[in-house]
């Protein structure tokens, strides 16, 4: 008779189901996005659509984010290499990172006021106003993630055990997905723009 047995490896040859949550949440978030889109684009087909450049600040947080997530990516191989200050100083510096992204994102709103385009201007620029909020929210949210993963860095003794390569793999993988989202927002942005 074969009896199917327990093992803390029975997930090697299937997805960890933490990581299966991970990227349901993430596909949940992408549908909205996504429904966000296609409103963008019908109200914009009903005119009265104001037409603006979008902030220089704008591009300035897409590189920050892109260059947090390729430190938050060589913090997980020198955490792996067991380079413990390069694991510990190039987390610090994604998480800094992460939080100039919001900070020129702050500008970015303060140069679309300047120009007229303020949060109640226009529906074009409410819409990106709104959009770009609610992807900061889910910034936000992979900052706290990035807190409790820096307190494991620094108070933990340096240690590369599945459960920990399990939570950071969680950790850069949902950061990295909040940094592919923005990117897509940016170049939807710009695309509706130049349509």
């Amino acid at each position: 008779m074969n009896v199917a047995v327990n093992h803390p490896n029975s997930y090697r040859n299937k997805i960890h189901p933490k990581k299966f949550a991970l990227w349901t949440a993430c596909i949940s978030i992408s549908m909205m996005f996504a429904a966000f889109s296609s409103a963008y684009i019908v109200r914009m087909a009903q005119g009265n659509w104001l037409e603006f450049p979008l902030p220089n600040w704008f591009y300035v947080s897409t590189a920050t984010i892109i260059l947090s997530s390729l430190t938050l990516h060589g913090s997980y191989w020198a955490f792996k290499k067991m380079k413990t200050g390069l694991y510990r100083a190039l987390m610090l510096m994604s998480f800094v990172l992460g939080c100039l992204f919001i900070y020129f994102q702050y500008l970015g709103y303060h140069e679309m006021t300047a120009m007229g385009a303020h949060l109640t201007a226009n529906p074009s620029s409410s819409f990106i106003f709104v959009i770009s909020w609610v992807h900061i929210a889910h910034l936000v949210g992979g900052l706290g993630v990035l807190i409790v993963a820096m307190l494991h860095a620094f108070m933990l003794e340096h240690k590369v055990t599945p459960a920990r390569k399990l939570r950071f793999e969680l950790t850069y993988t949902y950061w990295h997905f909040v940094d592919i989202l923005w990117i897509y927002l940016l170049l939807f942005f710009i695309l509706q723009q130049q349509s």
